[in-house]
């Protein structure tokens, strides 16, 4: 009888530095999955962050880069251009991608460049702090926003897969979870797919993630699940917000 479940190859023996509770670990699964299943790790390249998974690196038995803040994209970029037989992904937070690279992620998707980004949405800054993000919710507490956040001073949080997909060029833009293993296999299929839409040369591809962050949310990794069903999910809806086939 063979093995019912085993480590996908691009997945190192490393062990994680992540938070009791954190869901990095899943959706690193789920991204090693789907290279695994397509049979194109020993051409992926993936780009690393400034956030909490900026050693993303130590965890993929794939290529790497490390990337400037925000400037994921723009890496990926110049790597996909030079080299188009690569499967390049860049995989980013809230803060990273919502905030300081806005713009990096807004004109890489408007100019449909052929590279995939896999989007962590916490609502909050983790590595350097629990500072608020542009996907912090209203009222939400951060470290600079201890009386939580006010929207008539910070307006409300940015919805990027909504954003993303409202822009002309053709692309596949999809807002999953991972708060419930339902939401898992969702994630996991629709992270494969932009990994398709990639290897097809067919277009830009983004898959957001709303996750957790236990610590900076001052929640047990259960509450930290349920907080994110009730706060988040009614504001950040699931689905998908755009198709290359809508095009």
């Amino acid at each position: 009888m063979g093995k019912a479940f085993a480590k996908p190859e691009p997945l190192s023996d490393n062990m994680t530095h992540y938070c009791p509770g954190c869901t990095h670990g899943i959706i690193h699964r789920l991204v090693a999955e789907a290279i695994d299943e397509l049979g194109i790790r020993e051409r992926t390249v993936g780009i690393a962050p400034v956030g909490c998974a900026v050693l993303a690196y130590n965890y993929f038995n794939c290529d790497f880069q490390e990337a400037a803040h925000g400037r994921a994209p723009a890496m990926a970029t110049g790597i996909k251009r030079v080299r188009p037989d690569l499967v390049v992904f860049t995989y980013q937070g809230d803060g990273d991608l919502a905030s300081i690279g806005m713009g990096e992620i807004i004109h890489a998707a408007n100019r449909g460049e052929k590279f995939t980004t896999i989007f962590i949405n916490n609502a909050i800054y983790g590595m350097t702090g629990g500072q608020m993000a542009p996907t912090t919710m209203p009222g939400q507490r951060a470290t600079t926003a201890p009386t939580g956040r006010d929207t008539d001073l910070t307006g409300m949080p940015v919805r990027m897969a909504n954003l993303l997909g409202n822009l002309v060029t053709p692309a596949y833009v999809t807002r999953q979870a991972v708060l419930k293993p339902q939401q898992v296999n969702k994630a996991k299929k629709a992270i494969k797919k932009a990994f398709e839409y990639q290897v097809e040369n067919r277009c830009f591809s983004f898959v957001e993630v709303v996750s957790t962050c236990p610590t900076n949310w001052g929640l047990t990794p259960v509450d930290s699940l349920k907080w994110a069903e009730d706060t988040l999910l009614p504001y950040y809806e699931l689905g998908d917000y755009k198709t290359p086939d809508e095009d």
